[in-house]
This record gives structure tokens, C-alpha cells and sequence, in this order.
């Protein structure tokens, strides 16, 4: 088993996907799939810490947006149970996620979804990932890439992520920038 480090790559993509590099060819994926989610699904959803400045954040975009939305690959059921338990629920508008199945999976699909039922006639995406800043890309969006997140700054570069916030307190600004907003 690699070390925990070395396995970062897995943050963000969709679950199907990287279990298709980490167990190869023939290997069963739904099992493996399966088995994670049972692992997750009794805790290890939980094993994680808010990033400081997050909460300040979200404040701080309530202000400005008409709306906040979680759009993730995870499955929606899990995601609604994770911004519950960390409070984060009562900023959001909407949780969106992919389905059991893996439909919604892929960031772009995901958000193309999410922008039909929100409505929304304006958005911008912030991420830590490539596919985060791809998805928003293939759906006409600006994106912010999260240098606080698992994605690296190199990464973040290559997908010409349209700024690039080093801090959670530097987003609102970042939107008042990239939507033309006055405070």
C-alpha cells in the first residue's frame, strides 16, 4: 500500500476513476468501490479538519453572492451528510453530487447539472483541482483555483485557472475582481 502522500492524485477525481489506475486492468472496480464507501460511509467521511479562513469565507461570500453551492464528485447523499456535520450546510443553497451509480461523477456534467437547476445566470467556480477548473471551462464559468486544497500550484497554472487564491480570505476579493462587483 503506498504511503498516504503519495496518494493525493485520488483526491478529486471520480472514485471510479482512480480505482481504474490503483487496482488495473480486470481489476473489480464496483467491488473496490463497495468497499471504500462502507469504509467511509462508517466515519472516515469525518476524518478531516475545515481548512482555516473557511468559515470567515463563506461569510464573506454570503455577502456578495446570491446564492453558495457545493458541487462535488462525491455522492450527493455523502456530501450533504459532510457539510452538515461540519456546519457548512446552513451557508449553502444547494449541495449537488454525483449519483451511487457514478452519473454526475465528472466535475463538468456535475456542474452543467447544477447551473440547470439553480437557474443561476451567473457563477464562478473555486477549486482545488484540475478538474474542478476543466469542469467550470467546459461550462463557460471563471474559476478560482485554491491553492490552500490538494491541487498544486503547477497543476492549477496548466488549466489557466483565471486567478489563483494563496488563502481562503483572498476569494471574495478574487470574485469581486472576476465578476466586476462593487462591495
Amino acid at each position: 500500500v503506498p504511503e498516504a502522500d503519495a496518494l493525493t492524485w485520488c483526491i478529486g477525481p471520480p472514485l471510479r476513476q482512480s480505482f481504474e489506475v490503483l487496482i488495473g486492468p480486470g481489476g473489480d472496480i464496483e467491488a473496490a468501490v463497495d468497499a471504500y464507501r462502507e469504509h467511509y460511509r462508517a466515519g472516515a467521511m469525518f476524518d478531516a479538519d475545515l481548512y482555516d479562513g473557511v468559515g470567515e469565507m463563506l461569510i464573506d461570500l454570503r455577502d456578495l453572492a446570491s446564492g453558495l453551492y457545493i458541487a462535488t464528485s462525491k455522492t450527493e447523499v455523502d456530501a450533504i451528510k459532510i457539510a452538515e456535520h461540519f456546519d457548512l450546510a446552513p451557508f449553502m443553497d444547494g449541495i449537488f453530487g454525483s449519483e451511487a451509480d457514478g452519473s454526475r461523477a465528472d466535475k463538468a456534467e456535475l456542474l452543467a447539472h447544477a447551473l440547470t437547476e439553480t437557474r443561476a445566470e451567473a457563477a464562478i467556480m473555486l477549486g482545488d483541482r484540475r478538474y474542478d477548473i476543466e469542469g467550470a471551462r467546459l461550462n463557460g464559468l471563471p474559476a478560482i483555483g485554491a491553492l490552500w486544497g490538494y491541487g498544486e500550484l503547477d497543476e492549477l497554472r496548466e488549466v489557466d485557472a483565471d486567478a489563483l487564491a494563496a488563502a481562503p480570505e483572498e476569494v471574495a476579493d478574487l470574485v469581486v475582481e472576476l465578476m466586476g462587483l462593487s462591495e
